[in-house]
C-alpha cells in the first residue's frame, strides 16, 4: 500500500489493535470530502441505451464520469465490475485489480474499494453457475442443501475479488400478481426465516457480505405493482415481514439494503424509525446499510419528499442509510456542500463513515499488506460453473420439483411417444429467473454467447435413458402467436401417446417479461395465448401432463381435473431440464412443496394462507379464496405412511416452557419417498385478529424402502408470539393447537395444549427457530 509521506505510520495501520481504535484514528485524519468519498459506489459502464437492469436507469445515468478526478479522495465502493456486462471472468478479475490500485495509489490513506455484485441465483457474471430461483430453495425445504450452495457463491465471489452480494430477498410475498414474487421465497415468514437464513451462512462462511433486502415492506406494494406504496400495518409488519430479517441477521447478515416503496406515507430510505431505531437500536444491527440502486436520488424523483440532492442526502444520511448506491448523485458533492453550509451536522458522515470503514477492517481492506490480486489473478485461471456447483444446482433442482396432481400418467412409460410442446418446452431461457446473469445482462448482449451450457426439458427427454420418441412444437411464444402454430402443435400432439405441455414465464425486467422486477400481472391466468394451447391440446383427448416453468403460481381451476398431471418447477436454473425430466421419467421421485399457494377460480385473488377467519371462504361474500394447491402441498410416487403424531408429555406448555412433538413414518412402497412434516400454529382466542394458522417448524424426511423415521420437535413458546394491542410482542396464555400434516390443508392430526403461566412480553431475543431432529432405522 503506497501512501503519501504526510500520513507516514499510524494506529489506523496495526492490525494487532482493535479495528474501533483503528476506525476512530482514521476516521479523524479524513477531510470532509474523504469522508464523504467512503460512502458512495461508482457504476462504471452504467448505460441509459444498453436496456435497464435498475429502475429509472434511463433517468439516473449520468454523463461519463472523469475516472482519476472521481477517486482523487478515494471511493466506497465499485458496482458490478463483472454483472453490468459480458465479461471474461479472468480478464474481468485482472481489470478490477488494476482499477483497485488506481484507486489505492489516488488517495491519501491508500483504502480500496470495496466491491458488490448481486448473486441472487448465483454469482451474476458471464460464464458463472446460475442456480435455481429462491422459490425453487424454498420449495425444497432444504436448508442445509441452500447453505451448501450460498457458500458456493460466496467462494466464487472470493475468486473474482469480490466482497459483498446483494442477497437474499426476504420479502414476503403477499400479492402474486406482483412480478418479484420469483425473487421470494413464498408466502411464509417461517420458511423465509429459515431458508433465507442458510442462505446467508453459507455465503458469509465464504466470506462475503450477505445484504438482506428489501427492509421492509416491499412486497405488500398496492395490487402487486412493482414500486407502488404500501398498505401494510405495525402488526403486518411486525409479524410477517420482519420475523424473516431477524433470523437472518441472527445467522450473521452484515449488510441491510432498503426498500424502495413508502409505508404510510413514509419511504424507506428516509425513515429514522425504521432504519435506526428499529434495525440499529432495537434489533441490535452494526454493519452498514446500503441504498438500493438510486433509491436516495428517489426521495427527491418519485417521493417528493426532498427538493434537491443536498436534501435528499440529509433525509436519506439521517434515516441511516451509509453507502449510496449504485453510482453517486446525492451523497458526493452535494452532501459536501450541505456539510459546509451547516444544512447537515458531520456528525451524520462521521457516524455513517465508521460503520463503512468497520466492515473495510473486518474484511481487511485496512490492512497495510492487503493486496488488490485476487486468488484467479495469482493463480492465472478461475472457473465459475465448476462440476461442484453444477452437482449443486441439479441436486437443488430435483429437490424443488414440486408434482401437483397425477392421474397415473407419470413416470412416463419407457419408449413413450412424446410431444414436447409450448414456448418453454425447448429454449434454455425457461430456466432462469430475472436476476441470472443470462436474463438479467446477457439479454442486451445477444452476439454474446449465454456462457454456460443449459439443457432444455426437450434436449433432457431426447437423452434420457428411456429412450422417449420426442417430437417438438412450439405452439404459441410467452406472448403472442398464431392459429398455425397452436395448430402444428395440435397436430404433433396427434401422433403421441402423451403430451407434455411445458409453459410458464419468461423473465425480464420492467416490461421485457412476463415475470420479474417491473413485470406484473393483471390476474394469474397463464400469460399470452398459453391457456388456449393447452385447451387445444387438451381437446385432442390425449393424455397432457402440464409442465410449469413459472416465476408465480398460475390459475388452472378451468383445466385441472382434464390434465393427467401437473408438475411445477419455477425457474429451475441451469440444470432444471435434466431435474424435471428425472422426475417425469421416474428416475426421481418428485419431492418439492409448495411455498406458494396455487390459486382457484377467479384469477386475481392476492390472498395468501395466512389469512384470518374473514380472509376464508364465508357465507357472506360470493368470492371463494380456497387455494387450488394449498401452501406446502407436494405429492411423490410414493408416499410415506404416518404411524403416530403425539405430544411428549402431555398438554401442559408454559409460557416460558417448550413443548415436543412426535412423528413416527414409515416407506412401505418399493422406492424412496420424501415427507416434510409441517407443524402449524392455531390460536383458537387471541386478543388480536390472527391467521387461522402458521407454520412454526417443518422437517423434509427422505425415507429409503423399508426405512421408518421419528422426527421430534422441540417448540418454544415463543414461537406462539404476536404483536399484541399495545404494540408489544406477547405470549398470551390459553388454548393453543399444534396442527400436525403433510401441508396447510392435509392435517394428520391436531395436538391441543393449554398454554399455562404469565402473560410474557418478549423481545428480539425470543426463541425463532424451532428444534428438530430425525432417527432413522430400518431399511
Amino acid at each position: 500500500m503506497v501512501l503519501n509521506a504526510d500520513i507516514g505510520s499510524a494506529i489506523w495501520q496495526d492490525t494487532h489493535v482493535p479495528a474501533e481504535q483503528r476506525v476512530a484514528d482514521l476516521l479523524q485524519r479524513m477531510t470532509l470530502e474523504e469522508k464523504v468519498a467512503q460512502l458512495y459506489g461508482v457504476w462504471v459502464g452504467i448505460d441509459a441505451t444498453e436496456g435497464e437492469v435498475a429502475p429509472h436507469q434511463h433517468d439516473m445515468a449520468a454523463a461519463p464520469v472523469d475516472w482519476d478526478e472521481l477517486i482523487r479522495s478515494g471511493l466506497g465502493q465499485l458496482t458490478r465490475p463483472f454483472g453490468t456486462a459480458p465479461v471474461d471472468p479472468l480478464l474481468g478479475a485482472k481489470g478490477l485489480a488494476e482499477s483497485q490500485r488506481q484507486i489505492m495509489a489516488a488517495g491519501r490513506f491508500g483504502i480500496p474499494a470495496l466491491v458488490h455484485e448481486e448473486c441472487l441465483t448465483g454469482l451474476a457474471a458471464w460464464q458463472a453457475t446460475v442456480f435455481p430461483s429462491p422459490l425453487c430453495w424454498a420449495a425444497s425445504f432444504d436448508p442445509e442443501l441452500v447453505e451448501r450452495m450460498g457458500a458456493l457463491i460466496g467462494r466464487s465471489m472470493r475468486r473474482l475479488g469480490v466482497h459483498q452480494g446483494l442477497a437474499p430477498v426476504l420479502d414476503v410475498a403477499r400479492d402474486m400478481r406482483w412480478g418479484r414474487v420469483e425473487e421470494t421465497m413464498g408466502e411464509d415468514p417461517h420458511l423465509v426465516g429459515t431458508i433465507g437464513s442458510a442462505y446467508v451462512r453459507g455465503l458469509e462462511s465464504s466470506g462475503i457480505v450477505s445484504t438482506l433486502k428489501h427492509f421492509v415492506g416491499y412486497s405488500a406494494s398496492r395490487a402487486g405493482r412493482n414500486l407502488a406504496p404500501v398498505s401494510a400495518g405495525p402488526r403486518e409488519i411486525a409479524d410477517v415481514f420482519l420475523p424473516p430479517f431477524e433470523m437472518a441477521l441472527r445467522a450473521g447478515a452484515r449488510s441491510v439494503m432498503n426498500s424502495y416503496t413508502d409505508t404510510d406515507g413514509v419511504p424507506a430510505a428516509g425513515d429514522p424509525a425504521l432504519l435506526t431505531s428499529l434495525l440499529r437500536e432495537t434489533f441490535g444491527f452494526s454493519g452498514t446499510v446500503v441504498a438500493d440502486y438510486f433509491s436516495v436520488a428517489f426521495l427527491q424523483t418519485l417521493h417528493s419528499v426532498a427538493g434537491s440532492p443536498a436534501e435528499a442526502a440529509a433525509l436519506a444520511l439521517e434515516a441511516g442509510i451509509d453507502v449510496e448506491l449504485p453510482t453517486v448523485a446525492c451523497y458526493g458533492e452535494p452532501l459536501v456542500e450541505a456539510v459546509r453550509a451547516g444544512s447537515v451536522d458531520e456528525a451524520l458522515v462521521d457516524r455513517a463513515l465508521r460503520r463503512v470503514l468497520l466492515q473495510k477492517c473486518e474484511l481487511g481492506l485496512l490492512d497495510p499488506g492487503w493486496s488488490p490480486d485476487s486468488p484467479a489473478v495469482l493463480d492465472g485461471e478461475v472457473s465459475l460453473d465448476p462440476e461442484e456447483s453444477r452437482a449443486v444446482a441439479g441436486e437443488l433442482a430435483r429437490r424443488s420439483v414440486v408434482l401437483l396432481a397425477n392421474d397415473g400418467a407419470l413416470p412416463l412409460r419407457a419408449g413413450a411417444r412424446l410431444a414436447v410442446v409450448g414456448p418453454r418446452a425447448d429454449t434454455a431461457e425457461a430456466m432462469l429467473g430475472c436476476y441470472s446473469f443470462p436474463m438479467h445482462v446477457g439479454v442486451h448482449h445477444p452476439d454474446v454467447p449465454v456462457g454456460v451450457d443449459i439443457p432444455t426439458i426437450a434436449d433432457a427427454l431426447r437423452k434420457a435413458p428411456e429412450a422417449f420418441d420426442v417430437l417438438v412444437a412450439e405452439g404459441c411464444p410467452v406472448l403472442g402467436g398464431d392459429d398455425e402454430g397452436i395448430e402444428a402443435a395440435v397436430q404433433a400432439a396427434a401422433g403421441a401417446d402423451v403430451v407434455v405441455a411445458v409453459l410458464g414465464d419468461k423473465a425480464g425486467l420492467f416490461g421485457n417479461g412476463t415475470s420479474g422486477e417491473g413485470c406484473d400481472a393483471v390476474d394469474l391466468r397463464l400469460p399470452g395465448r398459453q391457456e388456449e394451447l393447452l385447451e387445444a391440446l387438451l381437446a385432442t383427448g390425449k393424455p397432457v401432463v402440464l409442465v410449469l416453468l413459472s416465476g408465480r403460481p398460475y390459475e388452472l381451476s378451468r383445466q385441472i381435473d382434464r390434465l393427467a398431471a401437473v408438475v411445477c418447477g419455477f425457474f429451475p436454473g441451469e440444470e432444471g431440464g435434466p431435474a424435471i425430466a428425472d422426475v417425469l421419467s421416474g428416475r426421481v421421485s418428485p419431492s418439492g412443496r409448495l411455498p406458494v399457494s396455487f390459486p382457484q377460480a377467479g384469477a386475481s385473488q392476492p390472498s395468501t394462507y395466512l389469512a384470518s377467519p374473514l380472509g376464508r371462504k364465508t357465507d357472506v361474500s360470493t368470492v371463494d379464496p380456497t387455494p387450488l394447491f394449498p401452501f406446502g402441498h407436494g405429492l411423490g410416487y410414493g408416499a410415506a405412511t404416518w404411524t403416530g403424531v403425539r405430544a411428549v408429555g402431555g398438554p401442559a406448555w408454559d409460557t416460558d416452557g417448550t413443548s415436543e412433538v412426535e412423528v413416527e413414518l414409515r416407506n412401505d412402497t418399493d422406492r424412496e419417498v420424501t415427507e416434510v412434516v409441517q407443524v402449524y400454529l392455531h390460536d383458537p382466542v387471541a386478543e388480536v385478529v390472527r391467521p387461522v394458522q402458521a407454520l412454526v417448524a417443518a422437517r423434509r424426511v427422505d425415507l429409503a424402502p423399508g426405512a421408518a423415521a421419528t422426527v421430534r420437535f422441540t417448540l418454544h413458546a415463543d414461537l406462539t408470539s404476536f404483536t399484541g394491542r399495545d404494540g408489544h410482542r406477547i405470549v398470551e396464555p390459553g388454548e393453543v393447537e399444534l396442527r400436525v400434516g403433510a401441508s396447510s390443508a392435509d392435517v394428520r392430526e391436531v395436538l391441543r395444549f393449554t398454554l399455562g403461566g404469565g402473560r410474557r412480553t418478549v423481545g428480539v431475543d425470543r426463541r425463532l427457530h424451532p428444534h428438530s431432529v430425525v432417527e432413522q432405522s430400518g431399511a
